[in-house]
């Protein structure tokens, strides 16, 4: 796995963290530290965990090599 991928997971990993703040505790935990949804901010923030989740989605579908 390269460098990017691993960033990638773990963006994606702190996306699934605030969806399940989100769902369970209506509580967007991104924008109440980056100053609301609409801020630039926390826009930039979505946006590189929507891309993490497009470098990941290959993964999916990489045969592993032993």
């Amino acid at each position: 796995m390269s460098g990017i991928q691993r960033a990638a997971l773990v963006l994606i990993i702190i996306g699934a963290l605030n969806w399940g703040l989100i769902g369970f505790f209506q509580f967007d935990l991104v924008a109440a530290i980056f100053g609301g949804q609409s801020a630039v901010l926390s826009r930039v923030v979505y946006g590189l965990i929507g891309i993490a989740g497009l470098i990941t989605l290959g993964l999916l579908f990489k045969s592993k090599k032993y």
